[in-house]
């Protein structure tokens, strides 16, 4: 009885169309990735601070996607909040992930081996 429920359950995923991501979207996405990781990386290389540059680099890629947003509101296009979220969560992901992986070799000595151990 599982085996038919689950069945039919994925068979009509096909129908629904609530995911569906548009291209501009996607474009505003990676924008707002790019932004931040350019913010991201010219502030961390200025004051070697992963906290500020997080939040810099955020700010950045909402702020870009809020002045894109009002430009368009501007010119008789509407104001699209789905952009807005589509940029900064670029940004998002993009301090997120810069902020785990960048400096993590300071503890790690010149030269020094690391011994393998079964």
């Amino acid at each position: 009885m599982r085996v038919i429920i689950i069945i039919l359950a994925l068979s009509f995923t096909d129908l629904c169309n609530a995911q569906f991501i548009s291209n501009d979207d996607k474009l505003h996405l990676a924008a707002g990735a790019l932004i931040s990781g350019a913010t991201y990386i010219i502030v961390h290389t200025t004051i070697k601070n992963k906290k500020k540059a997080f939040w810099y680099s955020l700010g950045a890629s909402a702020l870009a996607g809020l002045t894109k947003e009002l430009i368009d509101a501007g010119q008789d296009e509407r104001f699209d909040t789905g952009e807005i979220i589509a940029t900064t969560t670029g940004g998002l992901a993009m301090s997120t992930t810069l902020s785990i992986f960048v400096g993590k070799n300071k503890n790690r000595k010149k030269g020094a081996k690391t011994a393998l151990v079964n």
